[in-house]
C-alpha cells in the first residue's frame, strides 16, 4: 500500500509541474533572468507550493509515524554549513544554465525533450560521483 500511495503521490507531484509550467526550460529561465525579459509566473507556483508545504511539514514534525503507519523521516539538523551552501550554489547554478531541477527533469523525461534526458543522465552520473566521494571521505 505505500508504494501505491508513493506512485500516486509522484504522479500528482509531476502533473503539477506540468501544468504549472515548471518542466518547459525557457519558463524557468525566464523566471530566473531579473535583468532581462523577467517571467513572474512561477513565483505564484513556487508561492502556492510554499503555502501548502508549510502546514504539512509542520504537521509531519508533530508526529512519529506517517498517516500510513511508516516511520517519519525528516531532516534532523538545522546547520547551515560549507557544504549546504556549495551544495546550494551548484544547485542553482545548474537550474539556471539547464532551466531543470530534478523533480522536472524527470516529469519532462515523458515529454521527449532531449534535453531533459541529457540532464537526467548528467544528474545522475553527478549522484554516483558525489556517492563516491562520499564513500572515499568517510574511509580517509
Amino acid at each position: 500500500m505505500p508504494l501505491l500511495f508513493a506512485f500516486l503521490g509522484g504522479l500528482l507531484f509531476g502533473l503539477g509541474l506540468l501544468v504549472s509550467g515548471m518542466t518547459d526550460p525557457s519558463k524557468v529561465i525566464g523566471f530566473l533572468d531579473l535583468a532581462g525579459r523577467w517571467d513572474p509566473s512561477l513565483a505564484l507556483v513556487m508561492g502556492g507550493a510554499i503555502l501548502v508545504t508549510l502546514p504539512a511539514f509542520w504537521y509531519a514534525g508533530r508526529r512519529r509515524r506517517s498517516l500510513l503507519g511508516l516511520e517519519m523521516h525528516l531532516p534532523a539538523t538545522r546547520a547551515i554549513d560549507a557544504r549546504l551552501l556549495g551544495g546550494s550554489l551548484v544547485f542553482g547554478a545548474g537550474w539556471g544554465l539547464a532551466g531543470f531541477c530534478p523533480g522536472p527533469a524527470l516529469a519532462s523525461l515523458l515529454t521527449g525533450r532531449p534535453q531533459a534526458l541529457i540532464f537526467v543522465l548528467a544528474m545522475l552520473a553527478g549522484m554516483g560521483i558525489f556517492a563516491l566521494l562520499e564513500r572515499r571521505r568517510r574511509d580517509a
